[in-house]
This record gives structure tokens, C-alpha cells and sequence, in this order.
């Protein structure tokens, strides 16, 4: 089995432990992601996003032919406690699967795709920050942790261009 990991943000520049067969590609599948979630660290992480525009994400091929040790890795990788169930994504492809992850999966001989799902937050679970309340939060940051959230976006993989990205970039001039 041939499982793909999705990924848009530091899930590339810091892998572990995810048991990785390859490096990350820069053809995934077009996601609707956007720099929504305030991560533990305070900074201002990428998620799916469902009121963003699509931008192509990475991928990358884990050495495992077992959906569930994949799903595990990447919930050990994220932090992500087993009883929360909406923090892993997962597509298995089928002889019957349509749709963009479908096609995308079949064109690069995937079996799976499994990406973090962790909703947007702006203080609250499942809130999606306007772009003037994600620059308001990156200007109240002080210190390290305005340091943690300005290293963060300025490592996203610069093809994760987004509207709130590109405002970031133009109030803050973080690139």
C-alpha cells in the first residue's frame, strides 16, 4: 500500500517521526489552506480552511504499508491526543473513488492520503480568524514567541501563497 502524507506547513521542515520514504514533492493536490490556527506554540500555523482558495500543497511518500501506523506516526507528529478523532484526514482510493484527491491519487499511484485536520483557531476550537484578526493576534506577540510566529511563516514552503500571507507579508514584511 502506497500512503501519502499531505502537508503545507511545518509538517515539511520537521518531519519526525514520521518514518518518511521520500522527500516532500511539490505537485500535491490543490487545498483550500490558510495561516488560521494558533498553534501551542503561538504561532500562526496553516490548516484547511474551507473559506480559503486553493493553493497546491506537498506531499511526500511514508515507508508503511499500514493506514493505521501512518495515521499514528502523523498523530505522534502533531500532537494530536487518540481520542480526538477529527485531527487526522484520511482518503482511501477504490476502484469507485471520483473527485480532484481521487484523480490526483491515481495519476501518482496512491493508495491513501492522510493529512493533519486540525480546524481553524483564533483562541476558540473551530473559530476562522478574519485577516485582520490574524494580524492583530502576530502584532500583540512580544519577544520569542513573535520570533517562533514570524521563523514559522517565513518557513512555510513560499507556495503556500495565500490572501492572509500575502497581507502578513506586506503589514509585516515577513517573507
Amino acid at each position: 500500500m502506497v500512503i501519502a502524507c499531505l502537508g503545507w506547513g511545518s509538517l515539511i521542515w520537521k518531519s519526525d517521526p514520521l518514518p518518511m520514504a521520500s522527500e516532500w514533492f511539490i505537485d500535491g493536490p490543490w487545498l483550500p489552506v490558510e495561516f488560521s490556527r494558533i498553534g501551542d506554540g503561538g504561532e500562526l500555523s496553516t490548516a484547511l480552511c474551507l473559506n480559503a482558495p486553493p493553493c497546491r500543497v506537498l506531499w511526500a511518500v511514508l515507508a508503511t504499508d499500514s493506514l493505521e501506523q501512518a495515521c499514528s506516526a502523523l498523530r505522534e507528529r502533531e500532537q494530536i491526543p487518540a481520542a480526538r478523532e477529527d485531527g487526522i484526514g484520511v482518503f482511501v482510493t477504490g476502484s469507485s473513488a471520483t473527485g480532484p484527491l481521487a484523480q490526483w491519487a491515481s495519476d501518482r499511484q496512491v493508495d491513501a492520503i492522510i493529512w493533519t485536520a486540525l480546524p481553524p483557531r483564533l483562541h476558540t476550537e473551530g473559530r476562522l480568524p478574519a485577516c485582520e484578526d490574524a494580524l492583530a493576534y502576530l502584532q500583540s506577540l512580544a519577544g520569542e514567541e513573535l520570533e517562533h510566529a514570524r521563523d514559522y511563516i517565513c518557513q512555510v514552503p513560499a507556495q503556500i501563497d495565500t490572501p492572509y500571507r500575502r497581507a502578513i507579508q506586506k503589514k509585516l514584511g515577513w517573507k
